[in-house]
């Protein structure tokens, strides 16, 4: 069974970092896509960003490019989340997600069809 466990959440203040881990367990397969999602209150999840196991092929959403990266560490099973220069508009609990590849990384995301998802965690970015 596939487990996803985050961490790292937590408060910071505007422009400030934090770096999410989601640590993946129960892969059958060695290519999967991992992304980060995060939903804020009264408003619908968005696909933040996401990674490809196979190939490494990212998407970003357009409110976090430049400011967030997305990177992997398949031997540990672990995809992190670099989040700089925060903004109070990043707050929200987010979730990482997992399924095996099909349609291209960036379809994936924007879609959210995922079929296996963590528990969430929180990041609050307020002074």
């Amino acid at each position: 069974q596939v487990q996803l466990v985050e961490s790292g959440g937590g408060l910071v203040q505007p422009g400030g970092s934090l770096r999410l881990s989601c640590a993946a367990s129960g892969f059958t397969s060695d290519y999967y896509v991992i992304g980060w999602f995060r939903q804020a209150p009264g408003k619908e999840r968005e696909g933040v960003s996401c990674i490809s196991s196979s190939d490494g092929s990212t998407y970003y959403a357009d409110s976090v490019k430049g400011r967030f990266t997305i990177s992997r560490d398949n031997a540990k099973n672990t995809v992190y989340l670099q989040m700089t220069t925060l903004e109070s508009e990043d707050t929200a609990v987010y979730y990482c997600a997992a399924d095996p590849p099909g349609v291209p990384v960036q379809a994936m995301c924007v879609k959210g069809e995922f079929d296996y998802w963590g528990q969430g965690t929180q990041v609050t970015v307020s002074s």
